[in-house]
């Protein structure tokens, strides 16, 4: 039996915007089309690459309108890089369809009664806003269709830049990122540049060789970076590259390398060095500091961040009399950002490392009114927790993006605390959480925060309050 041909819909008028991305249209036989580069007010012919029962995927292939809401890229790479998806669409759209989303979500998958959102909190900078960035080495790099085209004209295939979507092996080779600011460019251009002169070896995902694997910027809202290299393996060029390094940015306050010579690149179980200046960096928020150090979770857009533990401290409305849960709290900044505000915050995260940070921080800000423990959530969230540490008033939740376990669940219902200000990054998974939250809270407030200008992700802070008997 041959198989199915994939088709072409004409004419297309593209009317939404939905999940990942990715736009919505309706085919003439009913079926949602979603589509990966068009906007919302396209009218576009569509390419189908997948059919299903209820759906279509594609992508246009002719543009008979262009929508209002378009603006052109600043961005050469758009298209082919993956990281900012909506940069063709004006920001004032981008915060519409990001606060749609929130609203669809909590309704149609939650099934719960909200109130009016509030508005969206824009980002004061919709671009060079992110505070930590990681790029790949590779000695395939990805080839755009128009090398393809000219052949001939590729002189080397060594790249520095992200991971290409579906194809592990290959790295876009990136000339400027508007993501992060100055001198984060100069930094990893000079990186290139040094080592294609030196010969210094570009890793091969494939073969496993090479000498330049990784590297990680940070730059703190204090203006102070840290650069991590990681090499494949060990050899006297890659000493060359950090003095170098070091030589030319002298502004740099943290270089750290490691050798990583196994199957991935995390370095979360890497022995790092420090080859100039400190082990750390330190971010702030009214007042308090952060060690920020190269394993550490640290929210990637320092103002946004800010914005959002306002709403977060604002939500909770704590007088100074109560025992307060923060619940993931990763490296505690939400905890000793409210910390002021409250008699007690217990803090409880996984990942050992954050707890330590978390107990560092606290006792260099001068906070005594926190404690910390570490655990997998459902697990040490238990009756004898409870016991030891009190029930708490208010708990502030801000799980990963696939929301809290429903163990974690049952138990707040358990405990019953008079609020809880769940923040998520998810909101798919937030309305999951909250219809199983549903019978026993009511949602009173619910504040979207853009985190992440140019793409579609979105944060989402709710407020729960018990409801009363009636």
């Amino acid at each position: 039996m041959s198989k199915k041909k994939n088709i072409t819909i004409e004419n297309v008028i593209v009317t939404d915007a939905g999940a990942k991305g990715k736009s919505i249209a309706k085919a003439p036989d009913g079926r949602v089309i979603f589509i990966n580069n068009a906007i919302p007010g396209d009218v576009v012919d569509v390419q189908t690459t997948k059919k299903k029962s209820a759906y279509y995927e594609g992508f246009a292939t002719k543009f008979h309108e262009y929508s209002n809401r378009r603006v052109t890229p600043v961005c050469t790479h758009f298209g082919y890089c993956g990281g900012c998806k909506w940069q063709n669409m004006n920001y004032e759209s981008q915060l519409f369809y990001k606060q749609k989303e929130v609203e669809n979500n909590l309704v149609r998958l939650g099934k719960i009664t909200i109130p009016e959102l509030m508005p969206i909190v824009a980002s004061e900078n919709i671009y060079f806003y992110r505070n930590k960035m990681e790029f790949s080495f590779s000695d395939m790099r990805w080839l755009t269709p128009e090398e393809i085209q000219n052949a001939n004209t590729i002189e080397q295939r060594n790249g520095l830049g992200f991971h290409i979507a579906g194809a592990w092996d290959k790295i876009l080779d990136i000339d400027k990122c508007y993501l992060q600011e100055d001198p984060s460019n100069a930094i990893r251009l000079e990186i290139k540049r040094f080592a294609l002169e030196n010969n210094i070896p570009f890793y091969s995902p494939r073969q496993q060789t090479g000498v330049l694997r990784s590297m990680m910027i940070r730059i703190s809202s204090t203006g102070e970076i840290m650069l991590v290299i990681q090499f494949f393996s060990d050899t006297k060029k890659g000493y060359w590259l950090l003095d170098h390094i070091a030589q030319t940015f002298p502004q740099i306050t943290s270089l750290q390398y490691c050798i990583n010579s196994k199957g991935n690149d995390a370095i979360y179980d890497q022995d790092l060095k420090v080859y100039k200046g400190t082990d750390c960096i330190f971010e702030e928020m009214e007042g308090l500091r952060f060690k920020i150090n190269a394993k550490s979770f640290y929210q990637t857009n320092s103002k946004q961040a800010h914005k959002l533990y306002q709403v977060t401290r604002d939500f909770a409305d704590l007088k100074g009399d109560e025992l307060v849960y923060d619940l993931y709290t990763g490296t505690g900044t939400i905890a000793q950002f409210v910390a002021k505000k409250a008699k007690k915050v217990v803090g409880v995260e996984a990942v050992p490392e954050a707890i330590a940070d978390a107990k560092a921080n606290a006792k260099a800000n001068g906070i005594d009114n926190v404690s910390f423990y570490v655990g997998d959530m459902k697990n040490i969230f238990n009756d004898a927790f409870i016991e030891a540490n009190g029930t708490p008033d208010v708990i502030i939740t801000d799980p990963p993006r696939d929301g809290m376990h429903k163990d974690v669940v049952a138990q707040i219902l358990q405990i019953a605390p008079s609020k809880i200000v769940y923040v998520s990054c998810n909101s798919a998974t937030q309305a999951r959480d909250l219809a199983l939250l549903n019978e026993m809270y009511k949602v009173t407030k619910v504040q979207p925060v853009d985190m992440f200008p140019q793409t579609y992700h979105v944060e989402n802070v709710v407020l729960l309050e018990k409801r009363t008997l009636s």
